[in-house]
C-alpha cells in the first residue's frame, strides 16, 4: 500500500489530527514555519512579561511565584531553569509519580531540587494507578493512560491548595507535532485542552470507576479541580513555548550544564537519541502501541523535529526512521511483564488487538508475521 507522507517531514497520513495544505506539506510542518517567519518573538516575550509581572510577588512577600509540573524530564528542567534562573521566580515544582521510575529518571528529578527550588513528588497509590495501567492497556491501547491524566490533574490540585494562579507548562506537544489548529493556537492549558488534546484517547476518568472495584474517592487525583476552585484562585496554564521560541536540541546542551543526566550507554528504546523518555522504564511499549496503531513511531517524532530544526535532511531522517522505527521493545516489555504480572504472550495478543491489518502483513490465518527478531512486517515504505 502507499501511505501519503509530509513533503518536508515525514510524518505520515495515519497520524490523527494532521493535516495537508496543497503542497502536500504537514500542519506541524506549517506551525514550524511560523516559529520561524511570521512569529514576533520580541512581542511574545513582552507579553510574557506582563504576564508574569501581575502573577509575582511583590519583594518582601513570602510564597510561590508560580507552579511548574516536572518530570525531571528536559523540558521541565528547563523550565525550572528559565522561571528561575532567567527571570528570577520562586516556583513550586510538582512531579507527579511515573508509572516504573528508572534511576535516571530518579537522579534528574533529585536534581531538579538541586537547582535551589522546592519540589513535591506525588507518590501515588499504586494498587488503584496499577489497575488503570492494565486497564488503560487493554482497553485504549496505551499502559500511559493514567500518567497522561495525572501530569495534568495532580499540579492543579496543588496550585489550588497552595493559591498558586499561575501554572508554567513547556512545549505545546499539539504545535511541535502537529494538531488541529484550535490545539496549536491555544496558548492556555485548562480542562478542555487536556480533554481534546491530552492524549486520553476519547477516555475519561469516570469510565475507571469500578475498574476493579475503584471508587471516585480513590481516583480522586485525577479528577480536574471544580470550576468554582479554578475561578476562586484565577487560575491560569501557559505554554512557555507559545512565548519563546521551543528548541529542545539547543535546550538540552543548557540543562546538562545544570546537573540533568542522559542515556550515555546508547539511544532510548525505540528512537535514535539520548536524551528524551528517560524517566519510564516501559516507554518502549507506549511508542510501540503508537507504531503499531498508525505506522509510525518515536523516531519519526524525533527526525521529523530534526527536519525542521535544519538539523537532519529528509532522506537522513528516513534512514534513521528505518533503522529505529517500530522494533519490538524488548526491555520495555520486560518491564510490563513484571509490573502488571501479565505473560509475554496475554501482551503480545492484545498488542496485536490493536495492530492496523491494513498496515501490516497477515497470514492466511489472519496473524500477523514478523521477522526473526520479532519485528512486525509492514505492508508500506517511507517515500
Amino acid at each position: 500500500m502507499t501511505i501519503r507522507y509530509c513533503t518536508k517531514c515525514i510524518f505520515p497520513e495515519t497520524k490523527p489530527d494532521l493535516f495537508f495544505n496543497e503542497a502536500g506539506v504537514c500542519s506541524a510542518c506549517q506551525a514550524a514555519s511560523q516559529k520561524n517567519v511570521s512569529i514576533d518573538w520580541a512581542q511574545r516575550k513582552s507579553d510574557f512579561e506582563k504576564i508574569i509581572n501581575h502573577y509575582k510577588n511583590k519583594p518582601g512577600e513570602i510564597g510561590y511565584d508560580c507552579l511548574i509540573p516536572v518530570s525531571g524530564g528536559k523540558d521541565s528542567t528547563y523550565q525550572v531553569y528559565f522561571m528561575k534562573e532567567v527571570y528570577g521566580l520562586n516556583p513550586l515544582c510538582v512531579c507527579f509519580e511515573t508509572t516504573n521510575l528508572s534511576e535516571i529518571g530518579k537522579n534528574n528529578i533529585d536534581n531538579i531540587s538541586k537547582m535551589g527550588v522546592d519540589v513535591i513528588y506525588f507518590k501515588k497509590n499504586y494498587k488503584a494507578y496499577r489497575s488503570m495501567v492494565i486497564e488503560g492497556f487493554k482497553r485504549v491501547g496505551d499502559e500511559m493512560w493514567p500518567n497522561h491524566l495525572g501530569i495534568f490533574t495532580v499540579p492543579i490540585h496543588f496550585a489550588v491548595k497552595f493559591n498558586i494562579p499561575l501554572v508554567i507548562w513547556g512545549e505545546n506537544p499539539q504545535q511541535e507535532y502537529g494538531g488541529p489548529l484550535e490545539s496549536v493556537q491555544n496558548k492556555h492549558l485548562n480542562r478542555r485542552w487536556m480533554e481534546e488534546f491530552g492524549g486520553l484517547l476519547g477516555n475519561r476518568i469516570q469510565d475507571m470507576v469500578g475498574v476493579d472495584g475503584l471508587t471516585e474517592k480513590e481516583l480522586t487525583p485525577y479528577f480536574y479541580p471544580s470550576d468554582e476552585d479554578i475561578e476562586r484562585v484565577g487560575l491560569t496554564g501557559i505554554f512557555l513555548g507559545h512565548y519563546f521560541f521551543w528548541d529542545a536540541r539547543a535546550q538540552l546542551e543548557i540543562v546538562k550544564n545544570h546537573g540533568f543526566g542522559v542515556k550515555e550507554d546508547g539511544p532510548v528504546e525505540g528512537t535514535y537519541t539520548n536524551y528524551e523518555n528517560l524517566d519510564e522504564k516501559m516507554h518502549g511499549l507506549h511508542d510501540y502501541l503508537k507504531f503499531v496503531k498508525y505506522g509510525f513511531g518515536r523516531a519519526t517524532d524525533h527526525a521529523c523535529i530534526d527536519i525542521r530544526n535544519n538539523r537532519l535532511t529528509r532522506q537522513e531522517a528516513v534512514e534513521l526512521v528505518k533503522q529505529y522505527d517500530g522494533k519490538y521493545p524488548h526491555y520495555a516489555i520486560q518491564e510490563f511483564i513484571k509490573y502488571s504480572g501479565m505473560s509475554k504472550q496475554e501482551i503480545d495478543l492484545i498488542i496485536d488487538s490493536f495492530t492496523n491489518p491494513v498496515l501490516f502483513v497477515q497470514d492466511e490465518n489472519g496473524n500477523f508475521k514478523r521477522d526473526n527478531a520479532g519485528n512486525l512486517v509492514k505492508n508500506f515504505e517511507i517515500s
